[in-house]
């Protein structure tokens, strides 16, 4: 614990003294180069350390574990979450009801910037990346071949394909990236299993070939599809609410 620097805390700008010992915490991890899975000093040590009482550095990891830095095991101490600082929704998208609306709009956010990641990732991937790629691409294909759900391969797939890209902030970007998919595969009910397949290989293809461009129009027309199929739903959704509308204003007319 040399790096963390002893402060006499008062607060400031609102912020309690457990908020300001946790980024002190943080400011550890960062400066101690701690990496996820490693665990943190105990309890007592992180109170000495940082100038603060126990009860204040509870709270501090309180904190930590709502923000996913930490997580918490019990009867063996406090460690960096594998997800450091991540959450699995972080944009709230699990409260939109409309979930072929959500979809689509999700689809849009990820026309704009997956074409560009795979684009990278054509440029940047390592060879051990490539093959990374080529055996997550052959698990996806098993499981759909053999009618297992592959929604969990297909998010690797593309979380691949983002840690390819060498890009610190488009590998952030994951847990938006998965909440698509997760929207996209509960809408269409995996209907693309074909299309998913064989977009899935030209993706792999062009990046093994650092063909940015082709890698770029291939992730381009494996989104379209899911877009194509998804519009359709909607409409359809859209069709049968509005139907059962005039049905039901109808039988309160009748009455």
């Amino acid at each position: 614990m040399e790096n963390v620097i002893k402060h006499s805390f008062k607060i400031y700008n609102g912020r309690s003294l457990a908020e300001q010992a946790a980024e002190q915490i943080i400011n550890y991890i960062i400066e101690s180069g701690l990496d996820t899975g490693e665990k943190l000093p105990n309890e007592f040590d992180l109170a000495e350390s940082i100038g603060v009482g126990r009860g204040t550095v509870r709270e501090a990891i309180k904190i930590l574990v709502s923000r996913n830095i930490v997580e918490i095991r019990r009867g063996t101490g406090t460690f960096i979450s594998e997800q450091m600082g991540m959450t699995e929704d972080p944009l709230g998208l699990a409260f939109i009801k409309d979930k072929a609306s959500l979809a689509m709009d999700l689809l849009t956010v990820r026309l704009i910037i997956e074409p560009e990641i795979a684009a990278m990732a054509a440029q940047n991937a390592t060879q051990a990346q490539i093959e990374a790629l080529r055996k997550q691409c052959e698990l996806v294909d098993e499981f759909i071949l053999s009618g297992k759900n592959h929604l969990q391969e297909d998010i690797i797939f593309h979380r691949i394909i983002a840690s390819c890209s060498k890009n610190a902030v488009v590998e952030k970007l994951i847990p938006v990236i998965h909440s698509s998919i997760v929207a996209s595969i509960d809408v269409t009910s995996s209907a693309l299993k074909q299309e998913t397949m064989e977009t899935h290989r030209e993706i792999l293809e062009c990046i093994t070939a650092k063909n940015p461009e082709g890698a770029k129009w291939a992730m381009q027309m494996h989104l379209l599809y899911n877009r194509m199929l998804i519009s359709k739903i909607h409409k359809e959704v859209q069709t049968k609410t509005h139907l059962d509308k005039k049905e039901i204003f109808k039988e309160g007319n009748c009455s």
